[in-house]
């Protein structure tokens, strides 16, 4: 039984860089450029489809080929052209079929302008309604971005349900229905779910107990590491944890932790001008040198040298003013 979590006067507008390790000011350094969820005009709070070229026409800047961080869901199906889209390092190859679901707090890079077009959807994670597997699928930052669905039934399935999103959004003003386009989105959010995983294994999923895992550790992986503190305050064992963990990435429960951490001072580094020391604080290390040796085993690298590695043209010229905050990608 699906049920829907909205209420009279909730609002869906979110902060542009959510998580308080990259609170706006934190230890006198800004955070790393993002886009708040604040569409121009939009029927329903929290939901917006558009083609990727409108898109494009609204930001015509260059802050999409930026790297900036995004405080929504953003789902793209390409239909038109070839090129590459950028996530947290890793630059996944699109064309025709190519589905792509970017979350809240990744950092991600647009391509060249005019290289793709598909349906964007963009969606803040309280606009889907509550339905069983919801919360896995909104709060899982391990769950794939890129997956190559080419022309065959799952590109079909997917393109029906987003024409039928994209035809109830484009009706006339005030004849908009904001249930028929939730619902319409959990139908996407579970065709979606229900995909090969990219890698080719099972791809659970870990239940409930992962998910709550993943929510708590979105708000507290830059307050502690233990996975003991994760347990004792969802109620679980860390033994639970630890299944619910392998069970969804194949990992520990501390190495997921871990991955979390790695990932975001990865982040702060390439993307940010803050000094070692400051994201070593900001992450929870009570010294920079202990947060040096974290991120050597984790990396291969020295903090030093991965942002001398990453600081190249791509990433020349960063900063907060690149992208104002509050307007929507």
């Amino acid at each position: 039984m699906v049920k829907d979590r909205h209420s009279a006067g909730r609002t869906t507008v979110i902060a542009d860089t959510p998580g308080d390790a990259d609170s706006a000011g934190l230890d006198g350094v800004e955070p790393i450029p993002g886009f708040a969820f604040n569409p121009p005009t939009t029927p329903v709070a929290g939901f917006e489809t558009m083609e990727l070229a409108a898109l494009r026409r609204r930001v015509p800047d260059g802050s999409l080929e930026r790297v900036h961080r995004v405080a929504f869901h953003a789902l793209t199906l390409i239909t038109e052209g070839t090129g590459g889209h950028t996530v947290d390092f890793v630059t996944h190859p699109c064309r025709p079929g190519t589905l792509l679901w970017v979350r809240p707090g990744q950092v991600q890079r647009f391509g060249p302008a005019e290289a793709l077009n598909g349906t964007h959807l963009l969606f803040t994670a309280a606009f889907p309604p509550l339905f069983a597997g919801a919360d896995h699928l909104l709060t899982d930052w391990y769950a794939p971005v890129c997956r190559q669905l080419g022309a065959g039934r799952e590109y079909t399935t997917l393109s029906t349900l987003l024409a039928q999103l994209t035809a109830e959004y484009d009706r006339p003003a005030g004849s908009v229905s904001g249930e028929i386009l939730r619902y319409l989105l959990a139908a996407v959010l579970l065709q979606i779910d229900r995909l090969p995983h990219p890698d080719g294994d099972s791809g659970g999923d870990g239940g409930e107990v992962y998910a709550r895992f993943c929510a708590e550790l979105e708000r507290s992986y830059a307050t502690t590491r233990r996975a003991e503190d994760y347990a004792r305050h969802l109620g679980f064992t860390v033994k639970t944890l630890t299944r619910a963990c392998v069970a969804a990435t194949g990992q520990s429960v501390k190495q997921v932790i871990d991955g979390r951490v790695g990932l975001e001072a990865q982040r702060l580094l390439a993307h940010t001008d803050a000094p070692v020391g400051v994201v070593s604080r900001r992450l929870g290390f009570s010294q920079p040198t202990n947060f040096g040796k974290f991120f050597i085993r984790l990396t291969g690298a020295t903090p030093g040298d991965f942002r001398r590695e990453h600081r190249g043209p791509a990433a020349s010229g960063l900063s907060w003013r690149t992208a104002r905050p509050g307007r929507s990608a």
